[in-house]
């Protein structure tokens, strides 16, 4: 009867994975950050530099509260309430991009860029605290697999999701959907309501398939009383924790990898769809189809990312991912209309478009897999007592520097007025985080340490 429990919450915490990943799918990357750079915003260039900003406020907010807030989580008893109120500022921060309509005036795209942020907020916070729920799920062994198959799930729907968008409801410029179709339920293609209709559907998605979470993760029974002042304590523990992380080379090396190397991912999620559009002229639809083809290889990267983190560890998958996300960079970076791997090809042929679709399939692979076993890793090195901190201090590992991929892409598109030669500082920010992986031990600091514990 436990092993039956304990599959139901293990399941339970996997549709987390499947009702937030429609957010980064649909709206940080295929479907409503182009569709904002291209029509919302008053042009592409000021779209593209808008977006970035957005991020990079929505990161420093995410980076400055989120080691307090899992400091805090770690001394107040039950995770989901918190979860509960993070899917709250998901879901209202989705629902309001309704409002991004074509060539909107600035202060509306300002509280499209708000909502937005809210949204994501929401999203990465609540990530925190169902991450720091892994631990309670299985052995020290099957934590890869767990991790994995969670992410591979979550993949799978954000595919489904994006199928759905792009097969009745978001319109070309022609109006029609991918197979003809005008939007559902009489959306005005001409304001662009099919593709906008993606803020609703994805609050709406959530809404619905988080449900098994609340119903079926039950959380371990608390071994030590909840602390009367939890702010004070918690703060007083997370100070302790941060002054200890000199000490704890493993895990430093770690947070600080993961700082660069997720960076680097991120920019490439944020930037794709950009990209895409204005270096090959891809339009959303098209871009769509990309992100469904990605989703699809990265869902069965995720699970035999997940085999091959239990039967070596995460630390090798997160070296092969990383060398494979450098190849793709360098493709990127030689690759445009005129040229595949700086050798000239005609104009009219559609081997650059092949070529980006392969290197669409790579990043969704290798990017999936990488932070399955990055969370993976996470448990191993961190505090089995304090692992929602734990875990804020990998949102702020992920955070803290989350302007540097933004910030060099933009530096770099200014100077050599290239956006394919843009993308060059992502290899240097993904090499910095393979060269600090040296330091980090695969086991953690104490790996006897590390006992799961269990939901009553």
């Amino acid at each position: 009867m436990s092993e039956v429990r304990n599959s139901k919450r293990i399941w339970g915490w996997w549709w987390f994975d499947w009702a937030n990943q429609p957010y980064n799918t649909l709206l940080l990357t295929f479907i409503f950050a182009p569709y904002f750079a291209a029509s919302v915003a008053p042009d592409p260039v000021t779209g593209q530099a808008l977006w970035g900003w957005m991020n990079f406020a929505a990161g420093v907010m995410i980076a400055l509260f989120a080691p307090i807030l899992g400091a805090i989580a770690d001394n107040t008893g039950p995770k989901r309430p918190w979860i509960m109120f993070w899917s709250l500022l998901y879901f209202i921060g989705a629902w309001a991009l309704w409002w991004a309509v074509p060539g909107a005036d600035s202060s509306t795209i300002f509280w499209i860029l708000v909502a937005f942020g809210v949204g994501m907020v929401g999203l990465e916070y609540g990530i925190i605290f169902t991450n720091a729920i892994l631990p309670t799920l299985g052995s020290k062994a099957e934590i890869g697999r767990i991790s994995g198959s969670g992410w591979a799930f979550g993949y799978l729907g954000g595919l489904a999701a994006l199928v759905v968008m792009l097969l009745f409801l978001a319109e070309n410029e022609q109006g029609v959907t991918l197979i003809g179709l005008a939007p559902l339920f009489g959306l005005e293609a001409a304001a662009r309501e099919g593709t906008r209709s993606v803020g609703p559907f994805t609050a709406l998605w959530y809404l619905v398939f988080i449900i098994p979470f609340f119903l079926w993760v039950r959380e371990p029974k608390r071994q030590k009383p909840v602390s009367r002042d939890v702010v004070r304590a918690g703060l007083r523990e997370l100070g302790h924790t941060l002054k200890s992380l000199p000490g704890q080379s493993s895990l430093l090396a770690y947070l600080l990898s993961s700082t660069f190397y997720r960076d680097a991912l991120n920019g490439i999620y944020a930037f794709g769809g950009i990209y895409a559009a204005g270096v090959l002229g891809w339009s959303i639809i098209q871009i769509g189809v990309f992100g469904i083809l990605a989703a699809s290889v990265g869902a069965a990267g995720c699970w035999f990312g997940g085999r091959f983190d239990r039967r070596f560890g995460p630390k090798p998958v997160i070296i092969v991912c990383i060398l494979v996300l450098i190849t793709v960079c360098a493709i990127i970076i030689s690759t445009d209309r005129s040229m595949i791997l700086f050798f000239p090809v005609e104009a009219a042929s559609n081997a650059p478009d092949i070529l980006f679709y392969f290197c669409g399939c790579m990043i969704g692979a290798a990017g999936g897999a990488v932070q399955a076993a990055s969370r993976t890793m996470m448990v191993r090195q961190a505090n089995p007592a304090r692992m929602t901190e734990a875990f804020g201090l990998y949102a702020l590992s992920g955070k803290a520097l989350s302007f540097m991929a933004p910030g060099l892409i933009a530096l770099a598109t200014t100077v050599t007025g290239s956006q394919r030669l843009g993308v060059s500082p992502l290899i240097g920010l993904f090499l910095i985080g393979l060269v600090l992986l040296l330091w980090v031990k695969p086991e953690g600091e104490n790996p006897h340490a590390w006992e799961p514990e269990h939901a009553a």
